[in-house]
């Protein structure tokens, strides 16, 4: 094994499983989410000996992540059906009602793709509004608005689902 297959090797081990969890939270379903983690480290891997800068691998890997996310939600071909009505997701953390945790997935899932990467990227991986607009290549004011419309859609969607309560 060659000294780049080998760092590649441990940069997959060591950060796959945080991936899948925003892969997870942009498209709402785990199988789906080890896809896109997949798609998005075969071509961080066909990319590496082009990559200079190995302390922002968790940035530019990031960002194939959800423009794969993006590029597959706008090709009109690709249907997307839930294999399960269960969630095969972890326990809640205590304090907090799981059910409260299941209504927000469903409810960010309801939420367009655009406005959920944003929402992910900035809320769920903290990454500020500069940073997100170069993931997405957009403008700040891009990021700005989609966020604010993806919060309003997504308050709207929960008190929605409140009043079926």
């Amino acid at each position: 094994m060659s000294d780049r297959d080998a760092a590649f090797q441990e940069y997959f081990a060591a950060r796959s499983d945080a991936m899948r969890g925003t892969a997870y939270l942009l498209c709402g379903d785990w199988h789906r989410a080890e896809d896109l983690v997949q798609q998005a480290f075969t071509k961080l891997y066909l990319a590496w000996r082009r990559i200079e800068r190995h302390e922002a691998l968790d940035a530019y890997t990031r960002q194939i992540l959800v423009r794969t996310f993006l590029s597959e939600r706008r090709r009109g071909w690709f249907r997307f059906e839930s294999t399960t009505e269960e969630l095969t997701d972890s326990a809640a953390p205590p304090g907090l009602h799981p059910e409260d945790r299941m209504v927000l997935l469903e409810a960010l899932a309801k939420v367009p793709p655009k406005q959920r990467a944003c929402l992910v990227l900035r809320y769920w991986e903290d990454m500020s509004i500069e940073q997100t607009a170069v993931v997405l290549k957009c403008s700040e004011g891009t990021v700005k608005s989609q966020a604010a419309r993806g919060l309003q859609t997504l308050r709207g969607l929960l008190s929605q689902q409140e009043r079926v309560r």
